[in-house]
């Protein structure tokens, strides 16, 4: 009796202590941490790699080559950015109406020169792909880019609109 008692109590603590385990597991993973911008172009890269269905000396080849035009699409993206201020309550979505004629010119003017310089990265960066793959892969690389964007837009309108509708909740509150 004494020994079927002592399993018992045995058993019992080992699945609490399974349970702590779990629990402890679980909250290390709620705090999802974002990727480096390292990691994220890595992951375009070997999805790139995978679905122009490269093999392996080619994609040696080519990873370098996309990696950098990764980075240097990115840098001319960042060339306008802008850094997030937090919208005042009286601002509201208005912020053009705030900008002087000449700020506005000069906002357009540098979106030109951003898109000439996306457009120059692009064409010079073909004739690179060019040297490594064939045409239909490189065309293959754009369709795909113009697929990411479609998505992230996507996601960027979801999460807007959830944002609006909570900031929406909270005033009718």
């Amino acid at each position: 009796m004494k020994t079927r008692f002592f399993y018992v109590i045995l058993s019992v603590m080992l699945m609490s202590s399974q349970a702590l385990l779990m629990a402890q597991n679980s909250d290390g993973q709620t705090k999802r941490q974002r990727p480096s911008q390292e990691e994220v172009i890595q992951m375009q890269t070997n999805h790139m790699i995978k679905a122009l269905m490269l093999d392996d000396a080619t994609a040696a080849k080519f990873s370098p080559v996309y990696e950098k035009y990764l980075k240097d699409l990115r840098e001319c993206r960042m060339m306008n950015h802008k850094p997030r201020v937090k919208k005042d309550a009286g601002q509201g979505d208005n912020k053009d109406q705030l900008l002087t004629d000449a700020e506005i010119e000069k906002n357009i003017k540098d979106q030109f020169a951003q898109s000439r310089k996306m457009l120059d990265i692009r064409e010079s960066y073909y004739n690179e792909f060019r040297k490594i793959l064939t045409p239909k892969q490189v065309m293959r690389i754009y369709q795909m880019e113009r697929i990411y964007v479609d998505k992230f837009k996507k996601e960027f309108d979801r999460r807007k609109n959830m944002k609006n509708r909570e900031m929406h909740k909270r005033r009718s509150n």
